[in-house]
């Protein structure tokens, strides 16, 4: 389906190669502060023609709202944005060898299976150009976590092909036990993400060698993957639906939609099921500010300077990524998304007709990218803001409904309210 999530609802629209992209984003908390000048920064940062290593194809990607807004403030009512394709080259793919012959690895096959019908230029719908709707919605996210809570949403490069910034090693099978690792969460922003163009990859070793090894695949017609790495530091407590929408799944889900996603993991991740219980358990914690919690008094929480309450507890280390039994506990949530090598090459492939009775060769034409993880980082941040926003709107109605209820007395182990949304200003 085109849709995506059930408060904060999402519908896609358009293809790879025609008029325009868009989305349609219903659910919005009206009163919040939105122009195109919020948008724009992201999609700017997922853009074709980036550098050498991107595709050569010349999109601006200026987005325009369209409704929803007034003198630039949402009004609670559908926000439509739209993104115009400038440089759309249908003629890239409409000749009688491609017509015969399903590209390797692409779904022009399957959509046809499914459809029995298919866009007859580029990916159509299955075109990372859809993620355009997806970024532009998760920016409109992201500003109201932001505002809210103080969420940030940070991805990087963490690997290219058998590059990568945190090796696995014996003593740390998963970058989780590593110290470093664990600092460079803990700091890392998008502005240090980017000053490491056109890779973003946080190191200056590991960013020049991934440069390079990219490279070296565009210049023999070939193409690499790679991974993503996503830290939330911020984000609320208590989000995720059990039992089957547990926040992790809703994360998964989201990025294994992303287009040419082949893997996902979360905190320790494979990694860690290579360290006994002992090690990977997460003690709990007095957290930093709970005597602030404490002279609150019963019945209520201290705030932050933004009226968000805090949490009594936090934990030692993190191996569980920020969630616990499928809800976020607080701590940083982070994990890793594998991105496959991108299908379109300009190498020659030997592959079969639509009706298997004939081989041939087949050279991909169209302009691509060698690598899309590069690109692929703002659209993971964009997916988790839209995850997280979506499962912060399903808390913010139990706790409402549940808050207009006479109040139980108190129990041994009731926790406070943790990180409810501050109450709105008159």
């Amino acid at each position: 389906m085109s849709t995506f999530g059930n408060y904060f609802r999402v519908t896609t629209y358009g293809e790879s190669h025609g008029k325009s992209v868009g989305v349609i984003v219903d659910g919005i908390p009206p009163g919040m502060a939105l122009t195109e000048s919020d948008i724009q920064p992201q999609l700017t940062r997922r853009r074709p023609g980036q550098s050498a290593i991107t595709t050569p194809r010349d999109e601006k990607d200026r987005v325009t709202i369209h409704s929803g807004t007034e003198f630039g403030v949402t009004l609670g009512t559908p926000v439509a944005m739209v993104v115009a394709n400038e440089d759309q080259r249908p003629r890239d793919y409409g000749n009688s060898t491609m017509d015969r012959f399903p590209r390797p690895s692409h779904a022009d096959w399957t959509y046809l299976a499914k459809y029995g019908v298919k866009a007859s230029s580029g990916g159509g719908r299955s075109s990372a150009r859809e993620t355009i709707a997806r970024v532009a919605a998760g920016a409109v996210a992201e500003k109201y976590l932001r505002q809210a809570y103080g969420t940030e949403i940070t991805a990087f490069v963490a690997s290219v092909g058998a590059v990568h910034l945190f090796p696995p090693t014996p003593d740390h099978p998963s970058p989780s036990t590593n110290p470093d690792f664990l600092d460079l969460l803990r700091t890392i922003d998008r502005d240090t993400v980017d000053r490491f163009l056109p890779v973003r990859c946080p190191d200056h070793a590991a960013a020049t060698r991934m440069n390079e090894y990219i490279a070296s695949f565009r210049d023999r017609n070939d193409s690499i993957g790679g991974t993503v790495t996503c830290v939330v530091r911020n984000p609320p407590a208590g989000l995720g639906e059990p039992c089957f929408d547990k926040l992790e799944a809703l994360l998964a889900h989201a990025m294994l939609s992303i287009p040419a996603t082949k893997g996902f993991e979360i905190g320790s991740g494979f990694g860690g099921c290579e360290v006994p219980g002992s090690t990977h358990n997460d003690p709990f914690i007095k957290a930093p500010d709970v005597d602030a919690v404490a002279a609150a008094g019963a019945g209520s929480a201290a705030t932050s300077g933004n009226g968000i309450p805090r949490s009594r507890l936090a934990t030692k280390t993190n191996y569980s990524g920020g969630v616990q039994g499928g809800i976020s506990n607080g701590e940083p949530i982070y994990f890793r998304v594998a991105f496959k090598p991108a299908a379109t090459i300009g190498r020659d492939q030997s592959t079969a007709t639509y009706d298997g009775e004939e081989m041939g060769v087949l050279a991909a034409k169209g302009r691509h990218d060698p690598c899309v993880v590069p690109r692929a980082v703002p659209i993971v941040e964009g997916m988790t803001a839209l995850v997280l926003m979506d499962a912060l709107l399903a808390q913010h109605a139990r706790h409402v409904s549940s808050s207009l209820l006479p109040p139980l007395p108190k129990a041994q182990g009731q926790a406070l309210p943790v990180q409810q949304p501050p109450a709105p200003s008159s």
